[in-house]
């Protein structure tokens, strides 16, 4: 029976591959308001950048809608997250519990919004292919505002 057990228990271990859960996975990038601003033109592509924090009820019950669009739309749009007043472990297991798979920013100093001119959390900012900032939207996104802000953003 021990033989059994210690069996099974190797080989469900050798099986899987390690993933990097929680405070295993490396610690999200700092960046600044001109660091992103020189990013989003260089990349030559639209973007959405949703600025979140793990505690606010609002980020959690949008984060389903943007983990969808950047899966429907990441092939021409980018999505970038920016995690605000947080500690790295919530904001890691923020972006995992939510399949948020897109980059994140570490700003715990709320710096990007401020330099946007953003208030409050979530925010979410659409940039045109050159970088420039199109519209901003402060509070929950709802899908139809997502979609018509994804709209705007690649039509230019």
């Amino acid at each position: 029976m021990r033989k059994a057990l210690l069996a099974l228990v190797l080989l469900a271990t050798a099986c899987g591959s390690p993933q990097l859960v929680g405070e295993d996975r490396p610690d999200l990038p700092s960046i600044t308001g001109p660091q992103l601003e020189a990013q989003l033109a260089e990349s030559g592509r639209p973007a959405v950048v949703n600025v979140w924090a793990a505690w606010c009820a609002p980020c959690r019950s949008e984060a389903p809608l943007l983990a969808s669009a950047a899966a429907q739309h990441g092939d021409e749009v980018q999505f970038i997250g920016i995690d605000v007043q947080d500690n790295q472990a919530d904001a890691k297991d923020f972006i995992e519990r939510f399949g948020l798979d897109f980059d994140h920013y570490f700003d715990r100093d709320r710096v990007v919004p401020e330099y946007f001119g953003g208030i409050g959390t979530p925010i979410t900012f659409f940039f045109d292919r050159s970088g420039d900032l199109v519209d901003t939207h402060l509070g929950v996104i709802d899908d139809r505002t997502l979609a018509l802000g994804i709209d705007e953003i690649t039509k230019r």
